[in-house]
């Protein structure tokens, strides 16, 4: 073991009977390199003692296993290197613990596979040496982290070096369009060799990956259930589309539009800015080449209301299709005019506006037939009573009367607003 002393302390050992990890590092060491050992395994918290540790070399040792929690603690960690080991996987979930790592080496090694969820923890490394193992294909997943769309990225677009050589590639649309993509002016990505090899699946060993007659590759196509959807308000509704295509699709869906109408407005005026990515969905691929989506909606508002796209994409192409939905429920209610009141104000008539109608008409007198009973208007307390003056006339004693000074003389009568009966 070799240690060097200073603001930057350096920890090296490559000594052939060393088995295991060693615990007695100084807490301060900033970068340590194991080299050319016999250790076979990396056990849990296996470097937690060392905060400090910025570099981390495991190369050319006999490693066939990691614990997922052997980078606990390793916060400031920039590199780790572990060429030229056994490993047969890798526990990629054990980034977490490492926020600032931009290095990862694992040249050299017996890597048969990458899993689909390394891509979830991997946005943050810029190189990646895979080169030299025995991967075959590519998920779909790591594609989309490295070549994003232009409405996914956030930020510059992160350049990445990747090492992808020496691997038996099955040579096929995914891996064929990293190349192309790769030697693009501006691209996200640069291979440190292009120079990919076919692997013996195809029948053609050793032939370069630009040689190679890529048959498969086919644009997606997108299907959605319907393209016009109208449901109540408050009510759920589910939209679903299907994407075909080589290699598989991944489907995203983006509200483009909102809908707009007369009872809507104030609404979408505070409506969230568009186009925008919707993530709650789920999605589902049944077999290689196909690929379903849908997004669920509870409780509908005018909110809800737009056109939504749901867009298909592999290494091969972009396609996407658009789905209408329209919330209705409520209807605009017109004002109505107020009904005409049915029964007489209580005021008496003497403060009653002269151009004032009122609701009911007086009963119109009949020949030979005078009221025998008058009930004098109610008066409001508030006010004076006025002057009324009420003469009756019983039927026995005037049947004589002629109907001329019937009408003169009307049961009630007020001095103050004479009315005139209404016909």
């Amino acid at each position: 073991m070799a240690a060097v002393r200073g603001r930057n302390r350096l920890v090296q050992c490559s000594d052939s009977g060393i088995a295991a990890v060693p615990i007695n590092v100084p807490a301060d060491t900033v970068k340590l390199r194991l080299e050319k050992t016999l250790i076979s395994r990396v056990p849990r918290a296996a470097f937690y003692n060392l905060s400090e540790l910025r570099f981390l070399w495991l190369t050319f040792n006999s490693i066939t296993s990691i614990h997922p929690s052997s980078f606990v603690n390793l916060k400031a960690l920039r590199e780790l290197r572990l060429d030229g080991n056994l490993l047969t996987s890798f526990p990629w979930e054990g980034l977490r613990d490492m926020p600032r790592l931009r290095t990862l080496g694992l040249h050299n090694n017996r890597l048969s596979s990458l899993p689909a969820h390394a891509s979830l923890f991997l946005p943050n490394i810029t190189f990646l040496d895979l080169s030299s193992n025995r991967l075959t294909i590519l998920p779909a997943e790591l594609l989309d982290l490295w070549f994003p769309l232009p409405a996914q990225q956030e930020g510059p677009i992160q350049r990445r070096i990747l090492g992808l050589h020496d691997n038996p590639w099955l040579c096929d649309c995914q891996i064929s369009m990293v190349t192309s993509l790769s030697m693009l002016l501006g691209s996200p990505v640069v291979l440190m060799d292009q120079q990919l090899i076919c692997s013996r699946s195809l029948g053609q060993s050793g032939m370069l990956l630009t040689q190679a007659e890529l048959s498969r590759c086919m644009r997606p196509s997108v299907q959605p259930a319907a393209t016009r959807v109208i449901s109540p308000l408050g009510s759920n509704v589910i939209l679903r589309c299907d994407a075909t295509g080589y290699p598989t699709p991944t489907l995203t869906w983006i509200k483009t539009s909102a809908y707009t109408d007369c009872c809507q407005e104030d609404i979408l005026e505070n409506s969230d800015q568009l186009p925008m990515n919707l993530e709650s969905f789920m999605q589902e691929s049944p077999r290689v080449g196909v690929r379903w989506s849908i997004i669920s909606m509870n409780g509908l508002s005018y909110k809800d209301a737009g056109e939504y796209r749901c867009q298909a994409r592999n290494m091969a192409g972009i396609s996407e299709a658009p789905i209408k939905l329209k919330v209705v429920g409520v209807t605009r209610i017109s004002r109505l005019p107020k009904k005409s009141q049915k029964t007489p104000p209580k005021s008496s008539s003497k403060y009653r506006k002269p151009n004032q109608s009122t609701a009911t008409t007086a009963p119109s007198v009949k020949e030979n037939q005078i009221p025998q009973n008058i009930t004098p208007p109610s008066i409001n307390k508030t006010q004076p009573a006025p002057n009324l003056v009420s003469k009756v006339y019983p039927v026995d004693k005037r049947r004589k009367m002629n109907l001329r000074y019937a009408k003169k003389k009307t049961p009630t009568s007020i001095k103050s607003t004479p009315q005139s009966p209404e016909n």
